[in-house]
């Protein structure tokens, strides 16, 4: 299962190309979508309307994950592991929706999403030569961070305004295009109905990126217009015949990111540096968080979310960064680069793209340098402060000088944000607080001014509970307050929280400003290696991922693993089989459910399956769909194999899992008792 985690996401986003594809690679606009190809591998061309149907019925979740539309009042489906961030907001103490599951029988039933948005794309606009144009280039590598940002936030108010529609400038194949997307977006989001996290994530962490899987990992929401469901015109129908061998199938959704054509040295040092540290972080929130829920059931319950994100993206990281460890990776990714360097070398027109490389090297030391460069304390109430005070200093500014996140462009979504009803647990607060503030104090020093500053004469476990019980922040009335308010009223503020975002905030942007003109030189300087590529190669076909929608196709098909084959299919016989095998263990005890329901199940109906397609984290919860653009399954996951896709697509055991859409409908009506909302499904 994969979620992004945004501590890595935030700091790997230079994202191009790939220098030229193989088998079914690609993660493919769907405004450049790959026609010769499909003609020529599959013997099919898709049609404007069946592109069409599926971009507008495929859906981004702003908590990181990708989803459908399944019916035309407003049915969406997503994994139960991207959806687990509002379960995890929608339980109490006494009704745990996660490990219990939820079945809304009636539409007042449904449960309405805290803060969830999703986003539908409407329309793509490539606004490259407005972009370049306002970027002066002969401008330092400030200005230029500067000019681009201006530029980006003025498209993105112009379209709001004359459109309504969330948009957003996106940056492609390394800052070489730019397109403008815009976004229908729905927030009133309601739940109708989970299975059981012994469903949903069967096998538990020891199957996790493994094959064959069991899994049910799928949620249904439902989005809601002026307090109705929403009429739909796009949506999936759904195929209940299940997939064969050799399919040709199709994954619409948003891959997070992918690093393709980094160059060696960035990949070096992603191995050596980067990935080893986010490691490291991981694991020292992993035993936090387990040492929480340790203390109690309620604990347990109340980190639970939090918990499985990072062990969960602990487990991936160690992956890619096996892969990067394996030097036939490295290998093969030198002797592409290796290529290109000495067809840029024959023609003198392409030698600002020799001198890109250069560039890029010099970045990588720097980054290394950044390493631990943080005051960011990543606390729900911290993230809140520092929020509130970075806003009322950038509402300041006119709009095309503010900070990404603080234009008008994205302000909707910014005050969901801030004034979501979700829970803050204020014991849950202390401690991740404490552990930020000890870390602080190991990487910056004991004698450090600003830590100094930060703890006031106390250590981190005191400091972090003053700082809690000094805020009000829990309280959406105050925050709604601050929100509104001017810089005076936040710099008036006697919150204590308020105070000590206050305080780092300087920091913070020094660090923020560091960042950005290392990415902005990476930029220019990728822009330049894929002007070369497109001299040398021509168009590869498609951008790196950048959590935007994509189409990528692939087959059903088995593999070969420690000499033994691997079929594409499981079902529910295959689950029970699972379960005995592992007698004992926990993780593999399918829930009381699933037991009564075993013997009216057709056991013989497909659960998971696998196929080749070309995906990432943030595919989660992506439809695949087939030929006639009929949902056939629902992607959760990657094999171990997979997890060097970041750098380096391989079809040879790589492959995307997904839940079969039959498992989906038997698991509804023979599991739970769910006909009617079974009955509605695709229609």
């Amino acid at each position: 299962m994969r979620r992004l985690f945004s501590l890595a996401l935030a700091t790997l986003t230079m994202l191009t190309i790939p220098l030229q594809t193989f088998g079914d690679e690609g993660m493919y606009l769907f405004n450049d979508l790959p026609l010769e190809q499909l003609e020529t591998r599959y013997d099919f061309s898709p049609t404007d309307n069946w592109a069409d149907n599926l971009r507008l019925a495929s859906v981004r979740f702003n908590s990181g994950g990708s989803g459908s539309f399944i019916s035309s009042d407003g049915l969406v489906l997503t994994n139960h592991h991207v959806a687990s961030d509002t379960l995890h907001k929608l339980s109490t103490p006494e009704k745990n929706l996660i490990d219990e599951g939820y079945l809304a029988k009636t539409p007042e039933q449904e449960l309405k999403a805290p803060d969830l948005e999703l986003n539908q794309l409407v329309s793509i606009e490539d606004v490259t030569d407005k972009v370049t144009a306002a970027v002066d280039e002969n401008a330092s590598i400030e200005e230029a961070t500067k000019q681009r940002r201006a530029v980006m936030a003025k498209l993105e108010k112009e379209s709001l305004d004359k459109t309504g529609f969330r948009s957003d400038v996106i940056t492609l194949f390394g800052g070489a295009t730019y397109h403008l997307y815009r976004y229908k977006k729905y927030t009133d989001v309601r739940l109708v109905w989970a299975p059981e996290t012994k469903a949903a994530f069967f096998g538990g962490d020891a199957d996790n990126f493994e094959y064959p899987r069991y899994c049910l990992d799928a949620t249904i929401m439902r989005v809601y217009e002026d307090g109705k469901p929403a009429k739909l015109e796009h949506f999936l129908k759904w195929d209940s015949a299940g997939v064969a061998e050799g399919d040709l199938v199709f994954v619409s959704g948003n891959p997070g990111r992918t690093q393709r054509i980094f160059t060696v040295d960035a990949l070096k040092y992603l191995r050596d540096s980067r990935l080893p540290y986010v490691l490291d972080y991981l694991r020292r929130k992993e035993i936090m968080l387990q040492q929480f829920g340790l203390e109690g059931t309620e604990e347990t319950r109340r980190a639970r979310d939090e918990l499985f994100g990072v062990q969960n993206s602990r487990k991936a990281y160690t992956g890619m960064l096996a892969g990067l460890q394996d030097p036939a990776t490295i290998a093969a990714k030198q002797e592409r680069e290796t290529a290109l360097r000495s067809a840029i070398a024959s023609d003198p027109s392409l030698s600002d793209a020799e001198q890109a490389f250069v560039e890029i090297s010099e970045v990588q030391g720097e980054k290394k340098k950044m390493l631990g460069e943080t005051v960011s304390l990543r606390s729900r109430l911290f993230d809140l402060a520092l929020t509130l005070v970075l806003r009322a200093a950038e509402d300041e500014k006119p709009n095309e000088e503010r900070l990404r996140e603080f234009t008008e462009a994205g302000r909707e979504s910014l005050v969901q944000d801030l004034l979501s009803e979700a829970p803050i647990y204020s014991d849950l607060e202390r401690v991740k607080l404490a552990d930020e503030l000890a870390r602080l104090l190991e990487i910056r020093g004991a004698e450090d001014a600003l830590v100094q500053e930060v703890l006031d004469g106390k250590g981190p476990r005191e400091r972090a509970a003053e700082l809690v019980s000094g805020t009000q922040l829990q309280e959406i009335s105050v925050r709604k307050t601050l929100l509104e308010g001017d810089q005076e009223t936040v710099a008036n503020s006697d919150d204590a929280m308020i105070k000590l975002a206050r305080m780092m905030e300087d920091e913070y942007r020094r660090i923020r400003s560091i960042n950005e003109q290392l990415d902005e030189r990476e930029r220019q300087a990728y822009s330049e290696i894929q002007s070369a590529i497109s001299k040398v190669q021509g168009n590869s076909g498609y951008p790196d991922a950048t959590f935007t929608l994509r189409l990528a196709f692939g087959a059903v098909k088995g593999y070969q693993e420690d000499g033994k084959s691997i079929a594409p299919t499981t079902n529910f016989q295959g689950a029970f089989e699972h379960e005995q095998s592992h007698a004992g263990q926990k993780d593999f005890d399918l829930p009381e459910s699933w037991q009564e329901a075993k013997d009216k199940l057709n056991l013989d109906a497909q659960l998971n399956f696998v196929c080749t397609a070309d995906i990432i984290g943030g595919n989660s919860g992506s439809p695949v769909v087939n030929r006639k653009g009929e949902l056939v399954g629902l992607i959760f996951d990657g094999n171990i194999q997979s997890l060097t896709s970041d750098y380096l697509y391989t079809d040879q055991q790589a492959r995307a899992v997904s839940v079969a859409g039959p498992g989906i409908l038997e698991a509804l009506r023979s599991i739970y008792g769910a006909e009617s909302l079974a009955d509605s499904i695709g229609r």
